[in-house]
């Protein structure tokens, strides 16, 4: 064994050793002991950061425990690779997005191969693998015969400069991130996806997943928004258009004073007076310039503005006609598009209400503490603000004197009796557009033939391929639609000429079933040409074998960044239901429990003239360019902007892995945030560097050496407590950082044990094992060194994992607190297993008790075995 702990010798040797025994291949077949832990996979930007190194350590730990547990342990790594970094580095670089992604790859895997992380690299596939992607095509086939995906008009941010959509990351201060013109909202035909049809059974399914976050389930139930209330008919005074809306307080139908209206729904230029049209216009036009200059801006709250239509509607049993105003606060995309306006029950409706002059009509009174079932009067000219609580029903014909949550119902009742409206349960959710004008990403299988109309392409001429011979120069739009070679085919139905789709998919559905592809490996994963078409087996099986992701789904432990709590996490389960129901899998959900980590964090110094600065940029606190003094910033995410990043490479170089994995284990819980201190990484590598030694000074004792003693037998107590510990924190609540903590307290118990005069070698032999084994999940290569330097030959991954004996981490005594009155008067060592009896009694024997008893006899004692004891005189 060597005298010196170096972990780039042992690191370097342990990797290798593991990929020539294939040591985390996948095995199967041990029912009710399987493991499926995923770690939400990377994008190939180029490097990994430290929040890479903290994800995989985190879920390494838990695959590496699991398997030595004796599950089955499914543990995989691939590539989210198909986006729009790749193309815009393309055409930064003058490279294509293929060769530039595939060489990200390759630099990424070595770097996640140095962390030491146990993955069956058999399993790793890239989504812009044609083998891959071939099936996702199918699958979108069989959601347009299912009426799952569909194309219709939708709003995009669109750039005319380089005629293309943006996403709302995209736009930066209403221009566009590359050209810097200005961007401005476009109808554009798209697919989309029906997300909606699922919305209750997404809703529901949260209250069954347990092993998430609440926060998670929350911002999910928010962005599903499901709303029960009544649709309802306002027809148009002068016209045969009827506006639709929907509210969740029918109760307040009564009260409306107003109809608002999106300035873009359809209705409005039909509607629209000769005279108030070039206002509607202007507005209509000033609010798409600011939406789309707002596009992926933090939302700000904006002053309520409207414009008088000309028009004027007739709400349901109302006399007189009130007016319609299009609006700046109502969206086309949410709801019907129109909002009916109760202002002395809704405070937005009431701050327009008093702007423009309109009136206010108090229908829901607050319930009368003195007279039950009577309300209490409330007066427009006097109200400070909308009173928005239930209460009882007023100035409303027959509803009067109802409660609220009674008159919602009567008042549905009567709208549909009278046929002027319908009970509705709507939901914020829409449906997911997935089609997007950029060349790097998956084609979207369709034609279109002017004889036979939109035709998608047949499973066996599938795959389409993305073309690598085009041009990509950021200008004109998608590369895709000026390929003539892509573009122009033949209609699958007559033979005709046809046009493909130039659209290619969301990177979003990539990501909603590659959990999947892990579980049930493509056998053809590695095929190219010709040989990527389906044959007749492949269709009739479908994307997977269902005894293999029947055996592996659901995910038993995901992890990922809050930032994916909706987005990703529902698109996923929504794939998964539809997937369920085209017959291909036998899942509900696809993840059972969900550990959101934290960021890595680290403090930041800012210059007033140079801006931010890196640390050797700060001498004595002042900056090193200019001699100002520095700002020294609060902790924050690690970026480059903010010159605050942490290289895992260098850090990796200097220290290794091991104390990598181990600081970012230890520093803080796994779903809080890190934050980056050297003095910690310091201390890690130097705990390492101890036990290294330790193993060396136990390895070196004779056999033998002196007999049993109060300090090995505290020393083996220790021990098994600490197996204890560990066990429970890793396996509930993934307490990492209290299990590295025991560990060490384990170790300067042995240490101190070594000092002392009576060493007995198996007792300290058992202690360094001991040690090995529960920091082997967190520090793999330096534990399995170690391990191999105590003589065993079995390496400890293949090792199965220490069990405590509760007889022997049971202490011999215990602290006993002794109270009188409830005051702590007293702390005695007792036996650990005394009786109450005993306990009793040796409370009261005390000398500080019985001063405090001053010769009394108690009224009361109360004992709580193993904790303490309470005197009440």
């Amino acid at each position: 064994m060597d005298e010196r702990y170096e972990p780039k010798r042992v690191e370097a040797r342990w990797q290798e050793r593991w990929r020539e025994s294939a040591a985390f291949r996948v095995a199967e077949g041990h029912p009710g002991k399987k493991f499926y832990c995923l770690e939400m996979f990377p994008y190939p930007s180029g490097r990994i950061h430290m929040g890479h190194v903290r994800n995989y350590a985190i879920g390494d730990v838990i695959a590496r425990l699991r398997r030595r547990q004796g599950f089955d342990v499914l543990h995989p790594m691939g590539w989210d690779a198909f986006g729009m970094p790749a193309e815009n580095a393309a055409i930064e670089r003058k490279i294509h997005p293929a060769k530039w992604t595939r060489e990200n790859i390759a630099y990424m895997r070595g770097q996640l191969d140095k962390l030491g992380l146990s993955i069956p690299w058999e399993r790793e596939f890239a989504t812009c693998d044609p083998a891959y992607y071939r099936w996702e095509q199918l699958l979108f086939t069989q959601m347009v015969e299912r009426g799952i995906a569909y194309k219709r008009y939708g709003e995009v941010n669109w750039c005319d400069t380089c005629a293309t959509v943006l996403a709302n990351e995209q736009v930066e201060d209403g221009a566009c991130w590359r050209c810097g013109e200005p961007v401005r909202l476009k109808p554009l035909d798209q697919w989309f996806l029906k997300i909606t049809d699922y919305a209750d059974e997404l809703l529901a399914g949260l209250d069954r997943l347990d092993g998430w976050p609440e926060r998670v389930r929350t911002m999910q139930r928010h962005w599903i928004g499901r709303s029960e209330g009544a649709r309802i008919r306002f027809p148009v005074v002068g016209h045969e258009a009827v506006v639709e809306v929907f509210t969740t307080r029918p109760d307040t139908l009564f009260g409306v004073t107003f109809l608002s209206i999106a300035p873009e729904h359809p209705l409005v230029e039909e509607i629209v007076s000769d005279a108030q049209r070039p206002a509607v216009e202007a507005l209509r036009e000033r609010l798409a310039r600011e939406r789309a200059e707002q596009s992926g801006a933090e939302e700000v709250e904006q002053e309520k503005e409207g414009v008088f239509t000309g028009a004027y509607c007739l709400p349901p049993g109302a006399r007189e006609p009130v007016p319609i105003y299009a609006a700046n606060f109502v969206l086309m995309g949410y709801g019907t598009g129109a909002v009916m306006a109760v202002p002395a029950h809704d405070q937005r409706d009431f701050d327009f209400a008093h702007k423009y002059g309109l009136p206010i009509r108090p229908v829901i009174l607050p319930p009368d503490p003195e007279r039950p079932g009577a309300g209490l009067p409330l007066d427009p000219a006097t109200m400070e603000g909308a009173y928005e609580e239930a209460g009882i029903m007023a100035a409303s014909g027959d509803f009067d004197g109802l409660p609220s949550s009674e008159g919602k119902q009567a008042v549905i009742r009567w709208l549909e009796e009278t046929a002027q409206g319908r009970a509705e349960v709507t939901f914020r959710l829409r449906d997911w557009g997935v089609s997007r004008q950029r060349y790097w990403g998956t084609p979207i299988p369709v034609v279109y033939c002017d004889a036979c109309g939109m035709q998608t392409v047949p499973a066996e001429q599938l795959p389409v391929l993305l073309p690598e011979a085009v041009a990509l120069t950021g200008e004109g739009g998608s590369p895709l639609a000026a390929s003539e070679a892509f573009v122009h085919t033949t209609c699958p139905k007559c033979g005709g000429a046809a046009r493909r789709e130039t659209d290619t998919f969301d990177t979003f559905v990539e990501s909603s079933w590659y959990f999947l592809r892990y579980a049930s490996p493509d056998p053809r994963a590695h095929a190219t040409g010709e040989a990527l078409r389906f044959t007749a087996d492949e269709l009739a099986r479908g994307p997977f074998e269902r005894d293999e992701v029947d055996y592996w789904m659901g995910v038993d432990q995901y992890i990922g960044g809050i930032e994916h709590a909706v987005l990703h996490l529902l698109y996923a389960r929504f794939f998964t239901k539809v997937l369920r129901d085209l017959g291909h899998v036998g899942v509900d959900e696809p993840f059972e429990r969900l550990l959101t980590q934290g960021m890595v964090c680290k403090e930041t110094w800012r210059c007033a003239t140079h801006g931010w600065l890196l640390p050797e940029e700060v001498a004595e606190g002042r900056c090193a360019h200019c001699g100002q003094e520095a700002e020294r910033g609060r902790v924050t995410k690690m970026s480059k902007s903010k010159k605050n990043v942490v290289d895992p490479d260098a850090l990796i170089d200097r220290y290794g892995a091991d104390t990598a994995r181990l600081f970012s284990l230890f520093a803080a819980p796994p779903e809080r945030d890190l934050e980056w201190n050297e003095e910690g990484v310091e201390g890690c590598y130097r705990f390492l560097g101890r036990v290294w030694r330790l193993v060396r000074q136990v390895v070196a004792l004779p056999e033998g050496g002196g007999g049993e003693s109060e300090g090995g037998r505290a020393l083996t107590r220790r021990l098994h407590q600490t197996i204890r510990k560990v066990t429970g924190d890793c396996a509930t609540g993934f307490h990492f950082n209290t299990a590295i903590a025991a560990t060490m307290e384990l170790a300067n118990a042995l240490q101190a044990y070594l000092a002392g005069d009576a060493v007995a070698a198996p007792v300290a032999r058992a202690a360094v094992e001991g040690i090995v084994h529960l920091l082997n999940p967190f520090a793999p290569h330096i534990t399995e060194e170690l391990w191999a330097s105590l003589g065993h030959d079995e390496p400890l991954y293949a090792t199965p994992w220490p069990s405590f004996d509760a007889a022997l981490a049971k202490e011999e005594t215990l602290e006993l607190v002794c109270q009188v009155n409830g005051k702590v008067r007293a702390r005695l060592t007792v036996a650990a297993d005394a009786d109450r009896d005993a306990l009793e009694q040796a409370a009261l024997a005390d000398p500080t008790i019985q001063k405090w008893l001053a010769g009394k006899p108690p009224r009361k004692v109360i004992v709580v075995p193993g904790r303490l004891v309470n005197v009440v005189v």
